[in-house]
């Protein structure tokens, strides 16, 4: 810890009557100064507008932003303040890693989660390489550490992109000269889904996301993100392809499954073999979804909260809690 101990806020958005709130355990386990440490609950139904009017009354010199059910180990803000010894970086996240004893589907969803299936958008579900400086497709926002000052002089979260609205300000942070960092060993524990119907959601979500995300910012960094979308349409074409390409048309097609194959067996040295087995349907499923989202996100109409036609505004109650 450099002399100057920086003043922390934890935001933890939270659902109106929600009465456990894991995070909240967790944050005042942190072995960190209790006076410099400010603990804000914002309760309400969209998060980003939950976290952008706590941002407008937290103190802290520095923003620790956490998911209800982030479990931050106890050293784990005393390993990310370190990083802000440097004026230039505004940004710090890690991974969110699947508890030892979340059940066995929640367990082949992390894995899958860590595959390749996500490109580098993987190291937020797994500690990857060493601590670098990195972009948005890394760093999650149920772990992620930012320079209070940096996210006001931005506005704060752009409310229209929910659940990108972290990806977006990244970028702009960047733009400005931010340094965005990586630290593999700043971990929070938090479990995936629980069904098949709220991860197949989930990946919808994430599609749509990308893809309005790119309409508000787009970069080169996004070409990737195409490629599923893409992938759909030629899903779609196949049977045409057949008849007036012929068998050549089942190229692609056979190539993705090898693909598929090597991303699973590179998932052995995370899990047992057979877990591995699972997750080859789930990493197909993955790209079609995600897919299909960014094709809707192509298409939507971007609404803040509030706006007219859209949801009346959303209440957002705020707790200070005791650290």
């Amino acid at each position: 810890m450099s002399p100057h101990t920086p003043s922390v806020t934890i935001i933890i958005p939270a659902r109106p009557e929600q009465p456990d709130i894991k995070a909240v355990t967790a944050s005042r386990m942190l072995d960190y100064p209790g006076d410099k440490l400010q603990i804000i609950v914002a309760r309400g139904k969209q998060p980003s507008v939950q976290r952008n009017t706590a941002l407008k009354t937290a103190q802290g010199e520095l923003i620790y932003f956490l998911d209800d059910d982030s479990m931050p180990p106890p050293d784990n803000l005393r390993r990310a303040v370190a990083h802000f010894a440097d004026p230039n970086v505004k940004m710090l996240g890690g991974p969110n890693l699947c508890p030892p004893d979340a059940p066995l589907i929640e367990k082949i969803f992390a894995l899958v989660l860590a595959s390749w299936a996500f490109g580098p958008s993987r190291a937020r579900y797994y500690p990857v390489g060493k601590v670098r400086q990195t972009s948005e497709k890394e760093l999650i926002l149920c772990n992620l550490v930012a320079r209070r000052d940096a996210l006001i002089d931005l506005g704060g979260f752009n409310e229209a992109l929910y659940p990108n609205e972290e990806n977006a300000l990244m970028d702009e942070l960047q733009k400005r000269g931010g340094k965005l960092i990586y630290d593999p060993q700043c971990i929070v524990h938090r479990r995936p889904r629980s069904n098949l119907k709220a991860f197949a959601k989930m990946l919808m979500t994430y599609g749509r996301g990308r893809a309005e995300q790119f309409r508000v910012h787009p970069t080169f960094g996004s070409a990737l993100n195409f490629v599923p979308p893409l992938f759909c349409v030629y899903l779609l074409l196949l049977p045409l392809l057949l008849v007036f390409v012929g068998k050549i048309a089942l190229a692609p097609l056979m190539g993705y499954g090898v693909a598929v194959a090597i991303m699973a067996a590179m998932l052995a040295i995370h899990g047992q073999i057979l877990h591995c087995l699972a997750t080859i349907p789930l990493i197909v499923l993955t790209h079609v979804l995600y897919g299909l989202g960014f094709w809707r996100g192509l298409f939507t109409k971007l609404r803040r909260p509030g706006s007219p036609g859209d949801r009346p505004p959303t209440h957002v109650v705020l707790e200070t809690l005791p650290s």
